[in-house]
């Protein structure tokens, strides 16, 4: 069982675990290279958000290895903290785009209503997108703040208070917008069943001979796609609540004290985040990954 930190020079309230550490560096590393692979093979070029907070993920984990060795130690330890608390947030914006990308590929123009899930869906991508960068700017301002002192002195506790203040309010936008996009993300599950056949069928009077080898999608299995956004965006959430409770405890709360609800709330639930995706990657379901949808697809 893991216990209280001892040393009064650790960043850690909690003695923390080598192995459980290096499990996940190791599992984090392996989802990351099959997603740099995935992302080589199709060149999505809207992906690359989730191939950089998987690469995050993988090395804030080998970080934090490296710092359960020397608890004492700043600068690895502020690497880990920091990549851990902003990796999700990416992954997130990650699948505003794809669940953007998904509603105007699969759903003719004239079904593009509010009705649809109940997000206007041209406004979903840059409605949740803005939140998303909102969240990411003040959890990591509150991450530099966090971890700019080890809580010695009265001037690091005021500046760890503060920016753990401010790291809250970034979870709390991030969760209202991610609780919203969740509701709307599986409600679309139901209001698209009548386009099932959409992607099947050559892209709303598209030729698919004139469309690039990447942009071709292998299966017409959509929804296998969206039932996985599904998961992932329930797995973020779950986590996101998991790190709303930590910074609401302080310092001295019980997560921050123990090291297992880590484990638990986050590195559990945002691994097949991240894995389920080399499996069921967005280029083998949907045509046209890059940064602009061609004007048909709009």
């Amino acid at each position: 069982m893991l216990t209280r930190r001892d040393d009064p020079e650790s960043y850690y309230n909690y003695q923390p675990s080598v192995g459980a550490a290096a499990l996940f560096a190791a599992l984090y590393g392996l989802a990351f290279i099959g997603t740099v692979v995935q992302w080589l093979r199709f060149r999505p070029v809207v992906w690359l958000v989730m191939v950089v907070s998987s690469a995050m993920e993988a090395v804030g984990y080998i970080t934090r290895t490296i710092s359960t060795q020397d608890v004492s130690a700043r600068t690895i330890f502020s690497l880990q903290f920091g990549l851990l608390i902003l990796a999700p947030v990416l992954m997130a914006g990650a699948l505003y785009v794809l669940f953007g990308r998904i509603i105007f590929q699969v759903v003719p123009k004239e079904h593009r209503t509010f009705k649809v899930c109940w997000v206007p869906p041209r406004f979903v991508t840059p409605i949740f997108v803005a939140f998303d960068i909102l969240a990411l700017f003040l959890q990591l301002i509150g991450a530099v703040m966090i971890t700019s002192g080890n809580g010695t002195s009265q001037d690091d506790l005021n500046t760890f208070n503060r920016g753990r203040d401010l790291a809250l309010v970034g979870v709390i936008v991030q969760i209202v917008a991610f609780g919203i996009f969740t509701i709307a993300a599986v409600r679309f599950n139901f209001t698209s069943k009548k386009f099932l056949k959409a992607v099947s069928q050559p892209l709303y009077g598209q030729d698919e001979f004139s469309m690039a080898i990447q942009d071709k999608p292998r299966k017409n299995d959509w929804q296998a796609l969206l039932r996985v956004v599904n998961l992932a965006t329930v797995m973020i959430l779950i986590r996101s609540i998991f790190r709303m409770v930590e910074f609401t405890e302080g310092h001295g709360g019980y997560i921050n004290t123990h090291e297992w609800p880590f484990y638990v709330f986050d590195a559990v639930p945002i691994f097949p985040s991240v894995a389920l995706f080399v499996w069921w990657h967005p280029s083998l379901y949907l045509p046209h990954l890059g940064l602009r949808l061609p004007k048909h697809a709009r």
